[in-house]
C-alpha cells in the first residue's frame, strides 16, 4: 500500500481486537518513531499491552473499546509543538495503515497512566494515538469541497488541487476541517503554498493543520512546491 492509498483507506477506528502487535511491525514502528523524534524534536513513545489508559468514563465518552496499544505524543513546550505533533504523528498513522494496523487520534478520551511514559524537563503530552488491529476499518465522513478550503481555480497547477484533495481526507478534531491552503505563485522559480488554520472553540486546530499539511505534501508531491 502506498501512502496515497493509505490516505484513502485510513479511517478513525475506536474498537480494537486483542491481537498483540506483530513483532516485525513493532520493529518498523520503533525505528520510524526514533527517526521522527530526531527530525521533529519530539518525544513520541509507543506503549503496548496497556489497557488502563482507555478505560473509565473518558473512554466510554469517546466510545473506545479494546485499546491496549497507543502512541504518547509529547515534546518540549513551544509555539509550534502542536503543529509538529500533527505533522510527524500523521506520518506514523499512515505508516501504521500500510502495515495493516488501524489508528485514531485522541485529544481528550484517555487517562495518563503513571509509569507508561517518560517526560523530560519542559515536555508536555499533547495527544494520544490509539493503534492496533481494529474490529472494523472505520467509515467515511462528510468532507468539505476543494473550493471551501483553498483558492484553487482552473488556473491553479494540477498538483495543487491534488494536494488539497489529500488534505481533505486528513483526520481533524470532530471532523472540523478548520484549515485552508493558498496557492501564492512563483518565487525564485519555485511554486509557493501557504497553509492557514481557522478558529475553533473545540481547539486542536494547530495539530489538525500539521496533519493536513502532511497529507497535502503527499497529494501534491513535495518536490513541486515550497511552504510560504
Amino acid at each position: 500500500m502506498t501512502l496515497k492509498e493509505a490516505i484513502k483507506a485510513r479511517h478513525s477506528v475506536r474498537h480494537y481486537n486483542q491481537q498483540p502487535l506483530d513483532h516485525d511491525v513493532v520493529g518498523v514502528l520503533k525505528a520510524e518513531i526514533d527517526r521522527l523524534n530526531t527530525e521533529g524534536q519530539l518525544h513520541i513513545q509507543l506503549v503496548r499491552d496497556e489497557p488502563e489508559a482507555f478505560r473509565g468514563p473518558l473512554a466510554r465518552y469517546g466510545k473506545f473499546g479494546g485499546v491496549r496499544n497507543y502512541l504518547v505524543m509529547a515534546g518540549v513546550k513551544a509555539p509550534d509543538l502542536d503543529e509538529r505533533i500533527g505533522y510527524y504523528g500523521e506520518q506514523l498513522v499512515l505508516l501504521a495503515q500500510t502495515l495493516g494496523l488501524n489508528t485514531c487520534w485522541v485529544g481528550l478520551s484517555y487517562r495518563k497512566i503513571p509509569g507508561t511514559y517518560v517526560l523530560r524537563e519542559g515536555e508536555v503530552i499533547k495527544a494520544y494515538i490509539a493503534i492496533g488491529y481494529g474490529q472494523t476499518q472505520g467509515v467515511n465522513h462528510k468532507i468539505k469541497t476543494v473550493r471551501q478550503v483553498s483558492n484553487a481555480s482552473d488556473a491553479s497547477p494540477a498538483w495543487f488541487k491534488l494536494g488539497v484533495e489529500a488534505a481533505l481526507l486528513a483526520p481533524t478534531a470532530i471532523n472540523q476541517q478548520k484549515f485552508s491552503f493558498e496557492y501564492v505563485g512563483m518565487v525564485d522559480g519555485r511554486h509557493q503554498v501557504r497553509a492557514h488554520r481557522g478558529f475553533s472553540l473545540v481547539g486542536y486546530t494547530q495539530i489538525d493543520l500539521g496533519i493536513a499539511k502532511y497529507h497535502f505534501e503527499i497529494g501534491a508531491g513535495k518536490e513541486n512546491f515550497d511552504w510560504a
